[in-house]
């Protein structure tokens, strides 16, 4: 029998990534299945998605605002038609199970879905829950989460503790000496990688930009990516290297010693796969403040440091130079990040989907 699945999630990176990631492996475990997207139509999944190979449909939705707007009677309206247009993709299609992984136009899927019988699973990649699967979580079958006790915010029979899918290259990183001599460096000095995503961090950038010497002088190299809305100024400094975007992570990671990164799901989940120590930086400007969450899950945890994004300037630097030169914290920090890794997070997602289909 060939099974069918619709996938929703979208609107950034941290909800469209994982989606493909199961996509992908479903397709592995389930030859021949079929696969739909469902996204909203004005986000960047409909452009990824089918650059993956993937068929999706638009929505028209948009986000709730938190404070009180006539938009939302907007927003409302929106939500209506986005319903009744998921429960005529869903009768059509007839998928076997239906997995949500964020975003707007995951809710009116899911709670369609959910409301017509049919199987459903969603994923909760951060450490304080999103508005959408807080709505959903009393509807659906299986919550997926990509950090511990989340049983404190959703239906605790319902949590599996699985992680966050990350990129496949991750999964194997290279040992230091080969990833130093793939950018050049010298592995019996210390390395310090800076990422923000492909857009930057402009707090961390800047902090690094002013202290470069202060790295330099403490024989601390540096892997810096710095997003392509910044142009770093490195003076030629031996064992400096900053590019707008870096592909080969499994290197990065390989060679570093300490990274520094904003607290992302994704970003965090990597780090604890590759077991770096990390300085987080959350960036204050996202929704609910839920980096700040999701960071605090790994300082407390003593898994990583957490600097907030006001104190980069005065603090980023100092903290990264004495962290680089301290290896027992270091030592105690991989031991930490081995109790969050997940590196089969993707693997543990479709096996519960497996399970709930079979059943």
């Amino acid at each position: 029998m060939q099974r069918k699945f619709l996938i929703s999630g979208g609107g950034t990176g941290g909800h469209i990534f994982p989606a493909v990631a199961i996509a992908q492996l479903l397709q592995k475990e389930y030859s021949g299945c079929e696969i739909l997207f469902v996204g909203a139509s004005n986000r960047m999944e409909m452009e990824k998605v089918p650059q993956e190979g993937y068929k999706i449909i638009g929505l028209d939705v948009m986000g709730l605002k938190r404070a009180i707007s006539p938009m939302n009677i907007v927003v409302l309206w929106k939500f209506i038609k986005a319903y009744f247009k998921s429960k005529k993709i869903v009768k059509e299609f007839n998928p076997d199970c239906v997995i949500g992984t964020g975003g707007y136009a995951s809710l009116a899927v899911l709670y369609a879905a959910s409301g017509m019988g049919k199987k459903t699973v969603i994923w909760e990649g951060n450490g304080y829950a999103g508005l959408t699967n807080k709505l959903l979580a009393k509807r659906v079958n299986i919550i997926c989460t990509g950090f511990p006790e989340m049983e404190k915010v959703f239906p605790g029979d319902k949590v599996r503790f699985t992680g966050n899918p990350v990129r496949e290259n991750l999964s194997n990183i290279r040992n230091k000496n080969e990833s130093c001599k793939f950018f050049g460096l010298t592995p019996d000095k210390p390395v310090l990688f800076i990422t923000g995503g492909s857009l930057g961090a402009r707090s961390i950038n800047i902090a690094i930009q002013q202290g470069l010497e202060s790295l330099c002088e403490a024989g601390i190299q540096v892997i810096w990516q710095t997003g392509k809305n910044f142009q770093a100024e490195t003076g030629g400094k031996p064992g400096i290297l900053a590019m707008p975007f870096l592909r080969e992570m499994e290197f990065a990671y390989g060679a570093a010693d300490l990274v520094v990164s904003r607290s992302g799901a994704l970003s965090m989940s990597e780090i604890a796969v590759c077991g770096k120590p990390a300085l987080l930086v959350p960036s204050p400007n996202v929704t609910d403040d839920h980096q700040t969450q999701n960071a605090l899950q790994f300082s407390k945890l003593g898994a990583a440091l957490l600097i907030k994004d006001a104190d980069v300037m005065d603090s980023l630097v100092d903290t990264a130079i004495e962290t680089l030169h301290n290896q027992v914290l270091r030592e105690k920090m991989r031991e930490a990040l081995a109790q969050l890794a997940r590196p089969n997070a993707t693997a543990a997602i479709v096996s519960e989907i497996k399970n709930l289909i079979t059943s």
